[in-house]
């Protein structure tokens, strides 16, 4: 019976072994490599910014002076956004934080953004000078388009609904200040 037993826990042992090491991770460098090569897309982005900008309110046009600062991270398979919208006293108005993301097995972009106690993930589209990413918000979609080119950032939010034309709420016209080591300088040293 010993034996019998032995000869069971030393099947169920190898076949639990065989099964772990089925489970091993793939390679990451491989993803990561076609991340990054992707985030090439939108290395126009990184960078500090400043420029004015404006937003339609429910009590009307409130003027900002906007700031971003935009950099890579993860070996540059993420790209990390910092926006403050400071008021006409210096005091800050407006913040949000994002991660811009590739998915390789679909092909897809996608912002990660905290901004007024809200979070959300949207879909977000490279183009030729810029990008364009979308909020869906019930019958309506909000629609940022921008243009980044010559160290001028130029970028526009809308609401669309079907029929109707799309209405601005929103603009923003910067200008690039110089590199930036955020967010990858700091890093805590092992020791």
């Amino acid at each position: 019976m010993t034996r019998k037993l032995l000869a069971i826990a030393a099947l169920a042992f190898a076949a639990c072994a065989g099964a772990a090491s089925a489970q091993t991770p793939p390679d990451p460098g491989p993803r990561i490599a076609a991340q990054a090569e992707a985030m090439k897309k939108l290395a126009v982005m990184d960078g500090v910014w400043r420029g004015p900008a404006w937003t339609v309110t429910p009590t009307g046009r409130h003027e900002v002076t906007q700031a971003e600062r935009i950099g890579p991270l993860l070996g540059g398979s993420i790209k990390v956004v910092e926006g403050r919208g400071y008021n006409a006293d210096g005091t800050t108005g407006f913040n949000a934080f994002g991660v811009v993301s590739y998915e390789p097995s679909t092909g897809a972009y996608a912002f990660h953004t905290y901004a007024m106690g809200q979070a959300g993930d949207f879909k977000l589209t490279p183009t030729a000078d810029g990008y364009v990413w979308e909020v869906p918000a019930g019958p309506m979609t909000i629609r940022y388009t921008a243009v980044i080119k010559d160290g001028a950032w130029r970028e526009i939010g809308e609401r669309v609904m079907d029929g109707r034309p799309p209405v601005q709420f929103f603009e923003m016209n910067l200008k690039r200040l110089g590199d930036s080591a955020w967010p990858t300088a700091g890093a805590i040293p092992p020791k």
